[in-house]
């Protein structure tokens, strides 16, 4: 299905790695021009690289041209990075939002700062990107507005009490904002991402680990055991339910929380 995107521009947030890596992916397969934000320069550069080899496939298949892949290398959680963006590329079709979960942990132990922290990583800074957005969007009567978020927006975890806060908040935000930029066909919905093979999955696994005393490879198969998939989600899986969302054939998709776990959830 070709998605009606082709020379539309995207910024990507998160984007060196990862599920938000997924998603440059996915739409660069679609003729999108990227701009790809992380915060480590040399993973930035690596996946330009790579995105700039697809896109070079797609061009030469489509006998088009490539748009170009283009990475910023700041900090989108504060206010220097996002303005930097902004002075950088002053319109863009797509925004991506997407930053890395706060620690788990009891909620006892959080501080003040602790929660301040979640907020502004989960909450405040896509609602900033988006406000730095919308507007252009609206007047050109077309955009498309995806926020990573986690399914634990719709079945929280205890230990995970940061994140399910400043996410519900956001997508609480979001409910309202996206039903004032549809008519001016700017659409905004939340990708829900359950367990997905990713380096920080790895990581979340082997602290678990670590601090149950178990191996490694045990606390994998325990937690797969008790997956309705018995798989961990793929990230080229989200990148293209992302990309879909972003074409023009998704504009009465509207402020919806698509929820990607492999049946984890009970509810319906």
């Amino acid at each position: 299905m070709d998605l009606g995107i082709s020379g539309k521009k995207a910024l990507v947030c998160g984007a060196s790695q990862g599920l938000g890596y997924a998603c440059a992916q996915s739409l660069v397969n679609e003729g999108v021009e990227v701009v790809i934000a992380a915060r480590t320069l040399v993973n930035l550069q690596q996946a330009q690289l790579a995105l700039e080899q697809s896109q070079l496939q797609w061009a030469q298949k489509n006998h088009s041209k490539a748009f170009g892949v283009h990475i910023q290398c700041v900090d989108v959680t504060t206010q220097q990075g996002r303005e930097q963006i902004k002075s950088t590329h002053p319109e863009i079709d797509i925004l991506v939002t997407n930053a890395g979960g706060p620690a788990s942990g009891d909620f006892r132990d959080w501080t003040r700062s602790d929660w301040l922290d979640a907020l502004e990583a989960n909450m405040l800074s896509p609602i900033e990107l988006i406000k730095a957005y919308i507007d252009p969007m609206i007047s050109k009567g077309y955009g498309r507005i995806i926020n990573i978020t986690s399914s634990a927006v719709k079945s929280p975890l205890p230990a995970l009490g940061l994140s399910n806060g400043a996410r519900a908040g956001l997508t609480g935000f979001v409910a309202g904002l996206a039903r004032q930029s549809v008519a001016n066909g700017v659409t905004i919905n939340n990708l829900l991402p359950g367990t997905f093979e990713t380096d920080r999955l790895r990581a979340n696994f082997t602290h678990q680990a670590h601090a149950q005393g178990v191996p490694y490879e045990r606390m994998i198969q325990d937690r797969l055991d008790k997956h309705p998939a018995k798989r961990f989600g793929q990230a080229h899986e989200l990148g293209q339910a992302c990309a879909f969302l972003c074409g023009v054939h998704s504009g009465y998709i509207n402020g919806q929380n698509l929820l990607l776990d492999g049946g984890s959830f009970l509810g319906s």
